[in-house]
């Protein structure tokens, strides 16, 4: 089925070896605002949405809710090779995008007029982009889709939907935030506090203090991204992580610390929310990106300009 689908390598960006990159694949519709032509395809068909691409291929297209994130991670490549210049444990971009080759000029001239360091641009024919992705070595897919994020978690690569939004740029360094469970970790005591409630919840956590949680759908991205944030030392590091979650301190805090130094993934802060609302502690930490598997708290982070992508 590989003639389904058409990469555009861009010779403009050194190509990174994708057995050591952090490989990011992100849909257009992630990085760029194309709602009015996202419409347009729905209500008027592909031929039509083509048209006006083609008409339109010079006109870069708005900043989306993934850009600012792409923007931070180009700025943690570049503090990497200016401490290495022989550094290949980089991050690397790829654009996955349903438009044909002819539609997509646009997609392609945006990434350059905004100096995006995309290396590749796939176009894929196919319904199911998402077959592609273990091919090209991704360790995280950011789509506005959310059948393409769900496909892509089953086929094991940390994905995430997207939801287009106005976002404020965050300044560098690139910061991360993590919801704990069913994000970083399994939703297992998710499971027992919708069937026991939160006494029970609380009294399996104590129970199985001393035994790791089991792994999230991100645990994989979030591995990763601590070993490059491992690099630096505390100070200078060009990345920074946050394990924000609905846990409480006291009660279930422990364990979820525990399982964190057991997998030697460094977190810079964590903030224990016992339930209260994240939105007030995500618009103090201005992240990149935010990542949740609660949809009233991704509605809480775009309250308050937040990029935030939901894991389902």
């Amino acid at each position: 089925m590989a003639e389904l689908e058409s990469t555009v390598i861009n010779t403009n960006v050194k190509q990174k070896d994708p057995s050591t990159a952090l490989v990011i694949a992100v849909t257009t519709r992630a990085i760029f605002n194309l709602e009015e032509e996202h419409k347009l395809y729905l209500e008027k068909g592909k031929e039509e949405y083509t048209r006006h691409q083609q008409a339109t291929q010079d006109k870069p297209l708005p900043p989306g809710t993934a850009f600012a994130f792409i923007q931070a991670v180009q700025y943690v490549n570049k503090k990497i090779l200016e401490s290495n210049p022989a550094e290949r444990d980089l991050f690397d971009i790829l654009v996955l995008s349903n438009n044909s080759p002819e539609s997509g000029v646009r997609i392609i001239n945006s990434a350059k007029h905004y100096g995006l360091e995309i290396s590749k641009f796939c176009f894929v024919s196919d319904e199911d982009s998402t077959q592609y992705l273990k091919s090209h070595g991704v360790k995280l897919f950011l789509s506005a889709d959310r059948t393409d994020v769900c496909n892509a978690l089953r086929r094991g690569v940390s994905a995430a939907l997207v939801f287009q939004q106005e976002v404020q740029a965050p300044s560098t360094p690139l910061r991360v935030v993590f919801d704990g469970d069913a994000v970083l970790f399994s939703d297992e005591t998710d499971q027992i506090f919708q069937e026991q409630g939160l006494e029970g919840a609380v009294q399996y956590e104590r129970a199985m203090e001393a035994i790791p949680i089991g792994e999230g759908p991100l645990k994989a991205f979030a591995m990763h991204l601590g070993k490059m944030r491992k690099k630096f030392g505390q100070g200078e590091s060009p990345i920074r992580t946050y394990l924000v979650t609905a846990r409480s301190g006291r009660d279930m805090g422990v364990r979820a610390i525990k399982t964190l130094r057991e997998w030697g993934l460094p977190i810079d802060e964590a903030f224990f929310m016992d339930g209260a609302p994240k939105g007030p502690i995500l618009a103090q930490i201005q992240p990149h990106i935010f990542f949740d598997d609660g949809l009233h708290n991704i509605q809480g982070a775009q309250n308050v300009g937040v990029p935030s992508a939901w894991v389902p």
